[in-house]
């Protein structure tokens, strides 16, 4: 393949699939860094390009052009590049460190954040939609194995000597209605290339987004959001509703460690994402997302509490014991720093020869930060144009959607409850129809056409949902300019190709289904005519049922009719989350065949109607 090259450092085009990106934006997320440390390389995820970043002169040396938009990137011991991209069919790339294209192959849906083996010779890569993890033959260029995980993997790490792989888990897989509810970090021997077991994260855990290891491997860090979503939406203060956590796993035995808070008693630290240790393990970094800033945790110090805790005796006036860790809002405090960063949405994070670099998603830019300094660089290193966000209220939106600054004490964002604009598995006791009936946290998608909104129809449109979300959920009054944008964003959601789809189209079963949908009767509420101005299938009617779903306060209630869209990736069903899978929905929750007339179809015939609702 020739390379077309520009200036000294060059810049190479790649001819592989997909499409170019015509974004006007970078959005920078994954960092990845070049042995010797005097190169970072940086995804820019909605401009199809890898940058290539020259840390002494602190600016862009050259660019990769991809004819996919990147979603993660790694680097191998000998220098060799590998990139993840695409959707449907997403690719892992092999690349020189020159950009040279060694080799390609298809891993799954989605596929983010690749991870090498120590040796080089296996390249791992989570495919967030097909609930897997791909094992790749770093030579050949092929899937040597796939491994089943939970939910939407989003990131993975090797623990020590590379025998164990972590991924973590996106979003939880439990009904709304368990005891505990919360997202799992799934753990995969490299050697058999078979999963060991599921950790549940603390109940609540849910928006789970990085995952990071000591040099050695021995200990695990986790970030997620941490949901207390037992407690009726009243206020913020301490964490009421969200605070922002910190799991750690051993990287030997694969065990549960515990979970601390990354916030202080009145100051959240909303949507943490990346996380990563410094290359002597002294440090332990923690980028968040939502508060534009960074974490700097003294890891030996932190460590001793953990171990003092396990023993029962006393850490703080709140820490006591191990069990009193993941409620403590104090116990970082004295050995962990918060620094201010001079841009919005730092993502990925590493650590080069004494500073921290963090991908600023928002700004186009990245931050340094010297880890013995207490504040960032006062300018960001800008790595493209200069981002104006206020002449573009739909990424303006979109930076407000996952800003937590803007809320009261910084304690969430959006995006807590509905990350990336979808729903976080929880149910919440909101207060706006009473309280002690919680209900499940909604897909935005198409929710500004398909009125009224909120699971029992009880707001107007999706508008007014963003105003009363900013007045009654964060807790602040912003100006109309702000909400406008929060609008523009969520009309910009598109819907992601279901994974039940067989190169865009109906399956054999699912086309089964879609005959039983009909005689079912599901079509009466749910037609499956194009009903958006623009062409988009909506599945609704608009209008509210009592199908007799409601228990306790919410018996006899009218529930709204649901667009079926994306319904693939909205589980768990029904307002209160009680159904784990579609086939539940349609068997064990409609007992008196009021939700649609399937009491009587036999065990394939609820597979195949299913498969055809899950392909919307």
């Amino acid at each position: 393949m020739k390379a077309v090259k520009r200036g000294v450092l060059g810049f190479v085009l790649l001819g592989l699939v997909g499409s170019v990106c015509a974004a006007t934006y970078l959005t920078p997320e994954y960092v990845a860094v070049a042995p010797g440390g005097k190169t970072l390389y940086v995804t820019a995820a909605t401009a199809g390009k890898v940058l290539v970043f020259d840390v002494a002169g602190a600016k862009v040396a050259g660019e990769w052009a991809l004819k996919t938009d990147p979603s993660g990137v790694a680097v191998a011991a000998d220098g060799t590049v590998y990139v993840t991209g695409g959707g449907v069919d997403g690719v892992l790339l092999k690349l020189g460190a020159d950009g040279k294209l060694l080799g390609k192959v298809e891993t799954g849906h989605t596929p983010m954040a690749p991870v090498v083996s120590p040796d080089g010779a296996t390249v791992y890569v989570p495919n967030r939609f097909n609930n897997s993890v791909a094992v790749v033959d770093a030579a050949k260029m092929k899937v040597a194995a796939t491994v089943s995980v939970l939910r939407e993997p989003h990131a993975a790490v090797l623990g020590a000597g590379g025998k164990l792989l972590f991924v973590a888990n996106h979003l939880p897989l439990c009904r709304a209605t368990d005891d505990v509810v919360a997202a799992s970090v799934s753990v995969i021997d490299t050697a058999s290339k078979k999963l060991v077991k599921n950790i549940m994260l603390p109940n609540g855990s849910t928006g789970v987004r990085g995952i990071g290891a000591t040099p050695d491997g021995k200990f695990i860090y986790v970030t997620h959001t941490f949901g207390r979503y037992q407690l009726p939406t009243t206020q913020l203060e301490r964490g009421w509703m969200n605070t922002a956590g910190l799991s750690v796993f051993n990287g030997e035995t694969g065990e549960y460690v515990n979970t601390a808070l990354l916030d202080d008693v009145d100051l959240g630290a909303a949507n943490p994402w990346g996380v990563t240790v410094s290359p002597d393990g002294k440090n332990l970094i923690v980028a968040h997302a939502g508060t534009r800033e960074i974490s700097i945790i003294d890891r030996e110090a932190f460590h001793a509490r953990l171990d003092k805790a396990a023993k029962n005796e006393k850490v703080t006036e709140v820490t006591k014991s191990a069990s009193d860790v993941p409620n403590d809002l104090s116990f970082l405090v004295t050995i962990r720093r918060r620094v201010k960063l001079p841009g919005d949405g730092p993502r990925g994070v590493v650590v080069v020869g004494g500073s921290v670099y963090t991908a600023l998603a928002f700004a186009d830019a990245l931050a340094e930060v010297k880890l013995g300094d207490v504040v960032a660089k006062s300018s960001p290193i800008a790595l493209g144009a200069a981002v104006d966000l206020g002449k573009d209220r739909v990424r303006r939106g979109e930076m407000l959607w996952n800003d937590g600054s803007m809320c009261f004490q910084q304690w969430q964002s959006c995006a807590s409850c509905h990350p990336d604009g979808r729903m976080d598995g929880l149910n919440w006791d909101l207060v706006n129809d009473g309280i002690g009936n919680p209900k499940q946290s909604k897909n935005m998608i198409y929710s500004h056409l398909t009125p009224p909104t909120m699971v029992t129809g009880i707001r107007e449109d999706m508008a007014t949902c963003n105003r009363k979300g900013m007045t009654h959920i964060q807790f602040v009054v912003r100006p109309e300019e702000d909400a406008l944008c929060l609008d523009a964003y969520v009309k910009s959601l598109k819907p992601v190709p279901s994974p039940y789809l067989v190169k865009g189209a109906l399956s054999k079963n699912a086309k089964k289904g879609e005959k039983l949908f009909k005689k079912a009767g599901c079509a009466e509420c749910h037609p499956a005519g194009k009903d958006g101005p623009k062409g988009e299938r909506l599945f609704t009617n608009l209008k509210k049922y009592n199908l007799e779903l409601g228990v306790g306060n919410e018996e006899g209630r009218e529930f709204d009719t649901p667009a079926l869209v994306e319904t693939w990736r909205t589980a768990p069903y029904l307002y209160d989350g009680r159904a784990l899978t579609m086939e539940e929905v349609l068997t064990t929750c409609n007992p008196k065949d009021t939700h649609g007339a399937t009491k009587n179809l036999k065990p394939d015939e609820v597979k195949a109607l299913a498969e055809y609702i899950l392909s919307f």
